[in-house]
């Protein structure tokens, strides 16, 4: 069939809205009807080539919309169910079989490599093969995907909200719910008030940490980062934001959350935990120095990685969306929506920070 969809041609240039053939979905896929999708940093990474994809591609990972067609062995969607697409994984390794999906050992592949489960593409351009993302490619008018990229969720909450839960939502508030798990009462520092350091911020909330210092250095965000929960909120501009840390937790924080994707903050997280504490890194980091004894070794701090929040998105989606429903995770407050044609105006307002998280929305 014919769609719609924001094709990037080569590293770093604008999106284009053209015109793509899509396949028909094979008998463990479904034809999602997309209502909308998040727009997230690992797009511009996949888009300005950090992350290689192969080009031309259909980006989009955060799609939300309605089931179409399902194939012949899919089972837990039907026609007419409301779902969020997340990432794509093989389930059948180790890492899978164990309940990490996020950490399936072909993730890179299956969600960068530009090809659906089956090693086959489902998107053509006058006859030629175009990559796939995160195996759903959702900046488009519907998209195929494979039956464990897609959650069902309840009709009664907004279609056109849902999509960065698959995705930026579920990597911020699952880090501190699945990842870091802190206890009733625990400190937390996060740093950046992105999508991801929010979520995080209204998770660490919902845990009842007893501190939640917010850090970035644009005051609309820190502003929100309040208003979601924050108990403090620094402006990395304007103070040393280790030193302050530690004066307002007596020695630092117990956990920390890094979002930025900038080396020097990944160790000043670090270095704003008291002893013992854990440091999560969830951005697309490029090289960072870090003086191991000093750091990590003499204090017994611990720095680990977090992809996607180390969620199975089929079980947490849902919780966040009750939780949503519920009062309690108001994530429609970071939310600004874009037309398909206005995707490239949406990249360079959340690139500027003038928008937390833009969401495009599909005309049919």
């Amino acid at each position: 069939m014919k769609v719609k969809a924001a094709v990037i041609h080569g590293k770093g240039e604008d999106f284009q809205i053209e015109e793509v053939e899509l396949a028909e979905p094979t008998d463990n896929e479904v034809l999602v009807k997309v209502v909308a999708s998040g727009v997230c940093h690992t797009d511009a990474v996949a888009r300005d080539q950090e992350v290689p994809v192969p080009l031309p591609a259909v980006l989009g990972h955060e799609g939300s919309g309605i089931i179409e067609k399902v194939g012949s062995n899919v089972h837990t969607v039907e026609k007419g169910d409301h779902v969020v697409l997340s990432f794509s994984s093989c389930g059948h390794c180790e890492n899978c079989l164990s309940g990490h999906p996020a950490y399936c050992l072909y993730f890179n592949d299956l969600n960068f490599g530009g090809k659906m489960n089956d090693n086959t593409t489902r998107i053509k351009q006058d006859g030629e093969s175009v990559s796939s993302f995160f195996g759903q490619s959702s900046f488009g008018t519907f998209a195929i995907a494979n039956e464990r990229n897609v959650v069902k969720v309840d009709k009664d909450v907004d279609l056109a909200l849902l999509g960065p839960l698959g995705c930026g939502i579920q990597t911020g508030s699952g880090t501190v719910l699945n990842k870091l798990q802190p206890k009733f009462g625990e400190t937390i520092a996060i740093f950046g008030c992105g999508a991801v350091g929010l979520s995080a911020v209204m998770a660490a909330k919902i845990v009842g940490c007893s501190q939640i210092i917010a850090i970035d250095v644009h005051d609309s965000r820190l502003e929100l980062a309040r208003e979601l929960g924050a108990s403090h909120v620094l402006n990395g501009k304007e103070v040393d934001t280790v030193e302050e840390i530690r004066k307002l937790t007596g020695g630092g924080t117990n956990y920390a959350v890094e979002t930025t994707s900038v080396p020097a903050l990944a160790r000043q997280s670090l270095q704003a935990l008291k002893p013992l504490g854990i440091s999560a890194v969830v951005g697309v980091t490029q090289e960072t120095e870090f003086n191991v004894f000093e750091d990590i070794m003499a204090l017994g701090k611990g720095l680990v990685g977090a992809i996607e929040g180390n969620a199975i998105p089929q079980l947490f989606i849902p919780k966040l969306i009750e939780y949503y429903k519920n009062g309690q995770f108001p994530f429609d407050k970071l939310i600004d929506f874009y037309e398909l044609k206005d995707i490239n105006q949406a990249f360079a307002d959340s690139k500027q920070g003038t928008t937390v998280k833009p969401i495009v929305k599909m005309a049919h």
